[in-house]
Formats: C-alpha cells, sequence, structure tokens
C-alpha cells in the first residue's frame, strides 16, 4: 500500500498518512455504531430502572428524544446557513448552541406532555 497513501497498519476506520479518514463510508458507519450503540445504552438503563420501580420503559422518552433531535439537527443547520459569512469556529459553536437549547426545550416538555397523554 505504499503508492495509495494509506496506512499498511490494519483498524477501522481506515486512514490516509495524515491520520484522516480514508472512506466516506467509514466515517458514516462509525457514526451509526455510535448512535445504536448509544440507543441500546440507553434502552438497557431505561429498562433497569423500570425494573427496580425507579419509573416506567419510557416510550415517551424515547419519542421525546427522537423527536428532539431532529428539531434541534434542522435548527441548527437553518441557523449556520444564516450565519455563513461568519469564521467557522463561530458559526459552528452558534449552530452547536443553538442545537443544545432546541433539543433541551423540546426533549423537556416534550416528555412531561406525553407522559400527560400516555398516562
Amino acid at each position: 500500500m505504499s503508492g495509495t497513501g494509506q496506512r499498511s497498519q490494519g483498524g477501522f476506520p481506515r486512514r490516509d498518512a495524515e491520520g484522516r479518514v480514508v472512506a466516506y463510508g467509514d466515517l458514516l458507519g462509525i457514526g451509526l455504531a455510535g448512535v445504536v450503540i448509544g440507543l441500546l445504552a440507553l434502552l438497557v438503563f431505561d429498562w433497569g430502572f423500570a425494573t427496580v420501580g425507579a419509573g416506567e420503559f419510557g416510550f415517551a422518552r424515547v419519542a421525546a428524544a427522537l423527536t428532539a433531535g431532529v428539531v434541534a439537527v434542522l435548527g441548527g443547520m437553518l441557523l449556520i446557513g444564516q450565519v455563513a459569512g461568519l469564521p467557522p469556529l463561530l458559526s459552528g459553536g452558534l449552530a452547536a448552541a443553538a442545537f443544545t437549547l432546541l433539543y433541551a426545550t423540546v426533549w423537556f416538555h416534550g416528555v412531561r406532555w406525553l407522559g400527560r397523554r400516555t398516562g
């Protein structure tokens, strides 16, 4: 592999000589694996709390989290489109702040609203 610019060491994701991920599919695979592992961990903890009586197995929490995630991503993307002329660090920071505020707001109120609706 000396002529391709890739490291000869194994591992995943594949990286080039500068340490950057070589293939877009590798990056997506790692990202999606992280999402799946995070959801499984959330379900295990939620099930554990429900087993010891510390809360219900939370459909409301999962639904609110998914809705909040979609709203927050869209809000962050809309904001970053509006502040595209700013330096990347500043525009990215503003988008991250918008994501955090939107996610927290939708999740907080969504869990309570769905909890009242589902009993």
